[in-house]
């Protein structure tokens, strides 16, 4: 399928921006053809910006990069959804994505789980399922 910005009658469509490894929602942005095709000549997610009237590189001031992965086109050839991996924050607020960062899926969640099962095993509390589970084996750990 071929992308038809000529529904826009600026020739700029959306593009949602989902992160390729968790699946996270990341931005939402909008692209012209150049911009498209400089995205799949690069390999960096690139956008136009209505502001400079002109394309930018998402990451090129801030090192946060998006590195293009797929890209996949709607059903009516009108929105793109680009599958990217991002080396840092996606949101100009320092957030990791311009939605919020949901708790389950940042890489501060995992190490905020990683250092609650060390205290778990450190300190045991009778409790606690996951000292249960440290004390029956690890056999039944990694059932887990």
């Amino acid at each position: 399928m071929k992308p038809d910005f000529s529904k826009y009658p600026d020739d700029l469509m959306p593009a949602i921006i989902q992160d390729e490894t968790t699946m996270q929602v990341l931005m939402l942005g909008y692209m012209n053809e150049k911009a498209l095709q400089q995205t799949r000549d690069t390999k960096l997610v690139t956008f136009y910006s209505r502001s400079k009237q002109d394309i930018w590189v998402k990451g090129k001031t801030s090192g946060n990069y998006l590195y293009l992965k797929d890209i996949l086109i709607d059903c009516d050839n009108d929105c793109l959804l680009i599958k990217a991996i991002p080396a840092g924050p996606v949101c100009h607020t320092g957030m990791l994505t311009c939605f919020g960062d949901p708790v389950t899926s940042t890489p501060i969640f995992l190490q905020s789980l990683e250092e609650t099962i060390a205290k778990r095993k450190s300190s045991p509390s009778p409790e606690s399922y996951t000292t249960k589970l440290f004390s029956e084996g690890i056999s039944r750990s990694h059932k887990k």
